[in-house]
């Protein structure tokens, strides 16, 4: 026992275990941040710290306070390194922006990025340019309209005195005398119990109607291009004079059924005319109204919608470009070919022209679709 005893007191002490922490490169970063140091964060992080600090920035223009934490969370932000954020200033950058949106609602980042773009400019250059543009057609259209139907109206009515004086002239001369007859009556006076003057006064303006609807049918002609239909078009070129006898009376009017018979030949002739000319104006410019023209009002309206709702959310700094307003436009499109087909009722003693209610369409497409879809409740009604 003393041998062993001795020999145990002559074994070397073990080594204590060495309590120095292990050599680091002096870049290890603590456990919640692995995979963040030197590496760039994600896009929409810088994003965030680009939306926080205009939010920041408009918040500081109009005055309005913001805590001292979120202020210095987008800051602090700013102030790192990219590469070397942590999932702290992350955490607090994505916080702070969270409370800006709040508290600035409804102004956004991306309205005020849209504030100081050049795409606001250019939204605003387009709806007014296509206001513009539809406002000159549409008044152009409209002009043309209102001039053909002021003449087709007046050609109209000079077809019915012309008409009616052709009639009146045929019962007061009578048939005319044969040339052969010794005891035919003085062609130059009206038959006996007719009175002179008056026979005389309504040939007289039924030659005056006959050049009036002449007249006013070549100008219609010009509007649907149907001036080659004209009877007198080819004498007018080439023998002017010519054109002049076949509407004046002749001086003295020494024959008045002569005279009276020629008229009656070229109002035919400008008659047959002025019905063609007006038909086509019909047509042509009753489609125009019943179909185009219902629709560049509510295209009308539309840019009357949107530039009115880009004034007011540019100046509270809230427009932001949409996709949807492209669609608002097909959506006019469509309501003001259909709007025809409804018959709206306002109030029993007030109507609405049909161009007015494209025009309220347009700019209020939610109404016209309230409409369309309270008819189809009615018609799936039991």
């Amino acid at each position: 026992m003393p041998t062993n005893a001795a020999e145990s007191a002559t074994q070397p002490a073990p080594e204590p275990r060495s309590q120095t922490p292990p050599v680091t490169n002096g870049d290890e970063t603590p456990p919640d941040d692995a995979g963040l140091k030197n590496q760039p964060p994600p896009p929409y992080v810088q994003e965030a710290l680009e939306d926080a600090e205009r939010l920041l920035k408009y918040a500081a223009e109009i005055g309005t306070d913001i805590d001292p934490v979120v202020r210095d969370s987008v800051l602090r932000a700013r102030d790192s390194v990219p590469d070397r954020w942590t999932k702290e200033i992350i955490e607090n950058l994505l916080a702070a922006l969270t409370q800006l949106a709040t508290r600035l609602k409804p102004v956004t980042a991306d309205s005020l990025k849209a504030f100081h773009d050049d795409e606001t400019k250019v939204t605003f250059r387009t709806y007014r340019n296509m206001s513009i543009w539809l406002a000159i057609i549409i008044v152009l259209f409209s002009a043309i309209t209102f001039v053909t139907t002021a003449i087709s109206k007046s050609i109209s009515a000079d077809i019915v005195t012309a008409n009616d004086l052709a009639a009146r002239l045929r019962a007061q001369l009578g048939a005319e005398p044969a040339k052969t007859d010794s005891t035919a009556p003085d062609p130059s006076k009206p038959p006996q119990g007719q009175n002179p003057i008056d026979v005389i006064t309504q040939l007289q303006q039924y030659a005056a109607t006959i050049r009036a609807i002449e007249a006013r049918t070549r100008q219609l002609s010009w509007f649907v291009l149907s001036v080659k239909m004209d009877p007198y078009r080819d004498m007018r070129a080439t023998n002017s004079a010519l054109v002049h006898q076949k509407f004046q009376l002749e001086v003295g009017l020494p024959d008045l059924w002569e005279a009276t018979r020629e008229r009656t030949d070229v109002y035919q002739r400008v008659r047959s005319f002025a019905q063609t000319v007006l038909d086509n104006v019909s047509i042509l410019y009753g489609a125009l109204l019943a179909s185009v023209l219902p629709v560049l009002y509510a295209l009308l309206g539309t840019c009357a919608y949107l530039l009115r709702s880009f004034e007011q959310q540019t100046t509270a700094r809230t427009f932001t470009p949409s996709p949807a307003y492209s669609a608002r436009f097909l959506i006019a499109i469509i309501g003001g070919a259909v709007v025809g087909l409804f018959n709206f009722t306002i109030t029993q003693s007030a109507s609405v022209p049909p161009l007015a209610i494209a025009f309220l369409v347009g700019y209020a497409v939610d109404v016209f679709f309230a409409f369309l879809e309270g008819m189809v409740q009615t018609f799936t009604k039991k």
